[in-house]
């Protein structure tokens, strides 16, 4: 887990004020890593119900064009679903927080599933018969518990996930975020993610600006201040390492669709 103390949140002083919060006026030079739900995405109820609105797919091609390719999409969906969301859009991907990587040349990269992972995902399929309103969620080398529609249980999910991470061993890690608690492949986060973009070509060379708005990115937000970027959390900011904020996922396009023109 991200160490939100370990770095106090430092005013954005890294570009100049845009009219959507801290996000930079100009992409010039730079190259960009956004989160997915909850960033590009509103949230929804159920992981299924998130909808990608219109005219979102066209403005991410002019600005991956304008970026020269320098644009990746981090999220802890699973590569097949950010294609899925995204459908022919030429930039990279990083999926599972970095478990799976397409890169903009075209390869790719990713952890494998285990059977051990597979019996544990049956596992917490079968307990959460007893837990109506959660939704698990099946990404293939990782999964997750949603509790947004059934909060009373989210004690419950915590306990068992715990429980499952401790039986699989050091080869997964236990991610919490907003009304969901994850197992995913350790040795990747979004931070990882950023840092394998950034050392090679469109990335190599640029300033990244990383935004997102959960936990889960925090390691990415680490990752960019330490190379001299900028970080950009959406909506409250609490403890955080960015150095930015931006309001909603819906500034975020908006601001999106303006740099890209």
């Amino acid at each position: 887990m991200t160490d939100l103390q370990a770095t106090p949140a430092a005013p954005a002083t890294h570009a100049p004020r845009h009219r959507y919060g801290d996000l930079p006026a100009s992409v010039e030079g730079r190259a960009l890593f956004l989160d997915v739900d909850g960033t590009l995405l509103d949230i929804a109820d159920r992981p299924e119900d998130v909808q990608v609105p219109p005219h979102l797919l066209d403005s991410l091609a002019l600005l991956s064009a304008r970026l020269e390719g320098a644009l990746a999409l981090v999220s802890g969906r699973s590569l097949a679903r950010l294609k899925q969301f995204f459908p022919d859009l030429s930039c990279g991907l990083a999926g599972l927080h970095g478990a799976e990587i397409a890169y903009p040349n075209g390869t790719h990269a990713a952890v494998q599933r285990s059977p051990e992972l597979q019996g544990a995902i049956e596992a917490l399929s079968r307990v959460a018969t007893t837990w109506p309103g959660v939704e698990i969620e099946d990404k293939g080398g990782a999964f997750a518990a949603h509790y947004r529609l059934a909060p009373q249980f989210a004690a419950a999910v915590e306990v068992e996930m715990e429980r499952l991470a401790r039986r699989l061993g050091d080869q997964v890690v236990v991610q919490k975020g907003k009304c969901v608690i994850e197992i995913r492949p350790a040795g990747h986060d979004k931070g990882t993610a950023l840092l394998e973009f950034m050392s090679q070509p469109p990335f190599a060379g640029r300033t990244p600006v990383a935004v997102g708005d959960d936990l889960t990115d925090e390691a990415m937000f680490r990752a960019a201040n330490e190379l001299g970027g900028l970080s950009v959390k959406v909506g409250a900011q609490g403890d955080t390492l960015a150095r930015g904020i931006v309001s909603s996922p819906g500034d975020v396009r908006a601001w999106i669709a303006d740099v890209a023109r």
